[in-house]
């Protein structure tokens, strides 16, 4: 249902007969099981005066989607950036739900002579997580750059791969590298860690493709800022794939979320421009044909149009690189193979 909403942070987020036109409806219907709305964060005060008033468990954008990353933690990384996603949320929580009170209204309970309140106390234990948990984000970060150090120092040209959640990213990686131990999933979400895969370009060339978190319209400020990091190794990619699902009725507006969330990194603007805009899942979408020069046409589940892409990715990774691809002929019978 399309209704208008006041400000998603009060307490009332419907007028009177709204709610009461939606009470009756959600209470009458036995099929409805829980209600999603679609606002960024609603207020702990208004999620409980839902989830009173309708009997069910109300979720808004920023639940949903952290409910899907908690899913899709395997690495200790993400466990880490979901869990400092979450902080906000429990503070939300902690802050609505109040310390202890005394009879008079006044907030009189201390622990075991501490001088601290039920709810300092609480607070204190969130601080204290909250820096456990960047220390060691941070640890992470640094092995994550030393990492990236040895790859540049030796050489291998490094290829990330970014596009909108579930647009076939894990797919065009295993399509272009025969790695048999990457397995795509469908759903939102699949990958919440940079992994890096092997392949190599039509001249031989090895290079490195970094599979990424996808992206998705209106993502939470919070879980953006939780999971910046993972995509620190984006800025230091020699190349970007943008991989977009052309059969996807929003595909378009799911192309303009992708680059806003890349302005907002503050990558070079060299690396920007060079970017390949790779058109996935073409064999949905019969007649179809990418405009413009980095566009290429794909189907990375059936193979088709990777050669191409591949020859569009040697040109530009050499350009990047300042490689050149040479072939050396020499005669079997010349000089250069004489044994002295």
């Amino acid at each position: 249902m399309v209704l208008p909403t006041k400000t998603p942070d009060r307490k009332l987020i419907f007028g009177k007969e709204t709610l009461e036109h939606l009470t009756e409806k959600i209470r009458g219907s036995k099929e409805i099981t829980a209600v999603f709305l679609n606002v960024e964060r609603m207020a702990t005060p208004t999620k409980k005066e839902l989830e009173a008033a309708w009997g069910m468990r109300v979720f808004d954008r920023f639940t949903v989607v952290l409910h899907i990353f908690r899913g899709n933690a395997r690495t200790r990384e993400a466990r880490l950036q979901v869990a400092l996603a979450e902080l906000p949320l429990l503070r939300s929580h902690l802050k609505n739900n109040g310390a202890p009170l005394d009879g008079r209204g006044r907030g009189s309970r201390y622990i075991m002579g501490s001088g601290e309140s039920f709810l300092q106390v609480q607070q204190r234990l969130l601080k204290d997580k909250e820096a456990k948990i960047r220390r060691a984000l941070e640890r992470l970060r640094r092995k994550r750059l030393l990492l990236g150090r040895q790859r540049r120092r030796r050489e291998f040209p490094v290829i990330s791969v970014l596009g909108y959640t579930n647009c076939g990213k894990t797919t065009l990686i295993k399509a272009l590298t025969g790695d048999a131990a990457v397995q795509p999933r469908d759903q939102l979400f699949a990958t919440l860690d940079v992994t890096a895969h092997a392949g190599s370009l039509p001249s031989r060339l090895t290079v490195i493709y970094m599979d990424t978190i996808g992206f998705l319209s209106q993502l939470p400020h919070s879980l953006i800022e939780s999971f910046s990091a993972t995509l620190e190794d984006v800025a230091h990619s020699d190349l970007l794939i943008h991989v977009r699902d052309v059969s996807h009725p929003d595909t378009e507006q799911q192309k303009a979320s992708v680059l806003s969330a890349l302005r907002g990194l503050r990558l070079p603007a060299a690396l920007l421009d060079s970017m390949v805009e790779v058109h996935n899942k073409v064999d949905l979408v019969p007649g179809h044909s990418p405009v413009g020069p980095h566009a290429v046409a794909v189907s990375a589940l059936l193979g088709l149009g990777l050669e191409e892409l591949k020859a569009k990715l040697e040109d530009a990774v050499l350009r990047a690189t300042g490689r050149r691809a040479l072939t050396l002929r020499v005669q079997l019978a010349g000089a250069q193979l004489r044994e002295n």
